[in-house]
């Protein structure tokens, strides 16, 4: 009898940690429509607000949501329309933009205020659609919000604080200048509250005993001397939440049946697996070109105390050691050198600065490099075929060249 008891309170453990880490997992990919909103209570009010003046009340608006990567901004948004929409028409696809802007337009001109459905645009990357010749995309869709008869919200995501300088006049004009901007403002202690409300469980958890047993692990976690160093670590990397939750996802991999409540050892290992760098494998894979421009903005980084460099500085450290070579194998066209510096770019090896004008040309747009020589010369050592020269040239001293 005991032990039919046994294997049955055993079963729904085992539900319990299935429901448990089904809940979380959900947190944590922000696939929760109850997840809190941390540090963005105000920006959300104002986000809602403008929302259902557009889906309630049929006003037409505008505006962007600013803030660096990982601030929150698909947080945000997803948050405000899961709590504004309750159901989804039917989609209508199309096989090219013309097609697609063609209908959008002829169908919001068309509509009537008392019975048309409200549309709410979202533009992810703002920013790029700004490079798209003539704006046009951007031009119809705020030409639309001023004028047409079907209510229409307009919501730009972007990370770029000179958003509005990117904006063509005519596209200026017809944008509503409303601007919500995310700035992770939080201090450690709020980062532990968060550890802490993110693994705990809510009221609502159909057994009151084991929402609190497990709720008083994760506050004894919280305050275990191990964990705190990990978790001040993250902090200093990152304030974001996105690398938080790439923590908690991966030490909630480690918890079983058998050990059914995270441990400092699991954040710790998690850690280790967090601290394996991307990075240097993107390295180990890039062309020989690309490899003398990162070891050139390693030099400039040594010379500069790593003040921001532009392409043509690069360009011209890497003229340099062309210049003391006898043979011309890497003897590159500047325009297929600018090729390679935009890759780097493309795989967020480098980053321009936000406060850069949109009037520079692009030669010398201000750029950060976001490797150090640690992870550069880790990544050589393991570069397959590194000519010889090249990993003379990235050791050698300020003044080899």
């Amino acid at each position: 009898m005991s032990s039919r008891k046994s294997k049955s309170n055993n079963l729904i453990q085992a539900e319990y940690l299935s429901r448990v880490q089904r809940i979380l997992r959900e947190r944590f990919c922000h696939q929760s429509p109850h997840s809190n909103l941390f540090g963005v209570q105000v920006q959300y009010k104002h986000l809602i607000e403008l929302l259902k003046r557009t889906a309630i009340h049929g006003e037409s608006n505008s505006a962007l949501i600013i803030g660096p990567q990982g601030s929150g901004r698909t947080m945000l948004i997803n948050h405000a329309l899961k709590d504004l929409i309750e159901g989804e028409e039917g989609v209508k696809i199309f096989g090219s933009f013309a097609e697609n802007l063609s209908f959008l337009l002829e169908a919001l001109k068309k509509g009537d205020w008392t019975s048309s459905c409200p549309a709410i645009f979202i533009l992810d990357e703002f920013d790029l659609f700004a490079h798209h010749k003539n704006q046009t995309l951007l031009y119809n869709l705020f030409d639309i919000s001023q004028f047409a008869q079907t209510p229409v919200a307009v919501i730009g995501l972007t990370r770029r604080l000179d958003i509005l300088e990117l904006l063509e006049k005519r596209v200026k004009s017809r944008f509503s200048h409303w601007q919500i901007h995310l700035m992770n403002s939080l201090g450690f202690p709020q980062y532990l509250k968060i550890f802490k409300e993110q693994l705990s469980l809510s009221a609502v958890f159909p057994d009151k005993i084991f929402a609190e047993k497990r709720n008083e692990k994760v506050q004894s976690l919280s305050e275990d001397r191990s964990v705190q160093e990990v978790l001040q670590k993250h902090f200093n990397v990152s304030k974001n939440l996105r690398s938080l939750h790439m923590l908690l996802r991966l030490a909630l991999n480690r918890v079983t049946p058998s050990q059914p409540f995270m441990t400092a050892a699991d954040l710790t290992e998690a850690n280790q697996q967090c601290s394996v760098d991307s990075k240097a494998n993107i390295v180990r894979g890039l062309s020989v070109l690309e490899i003398c421009l990162i070891i050139a903005m390693k030099h400039l980084n040594d010379i500069y105390e790593e003040k921001p460099f532009n392409f043509q500085m690069v360009y011209n450290e890497f003229q340099k050691f062309v210049q003391r070579r006898a043979h011309s194998v890497y003897n590159f066209e500047k325009s297929v050198v600018m090729k390679a510096f935009e890759h780097l770019q493309q795989l967020e090896l480098i980053r321009p600065l936000e406060r850069t004008s949109v009037n520079t040309q692009r030669e010398y747009q201000l750029m950060k490099l976001l490797l150090d020589n640690t992870q550069i010369m880790n990544a050589l050592q393991k570069y397959p075929n590194c000519p010889t020269d090249v990993r003379q040239w990235a050791t050698s001293s300020l003044n080899w060249l």
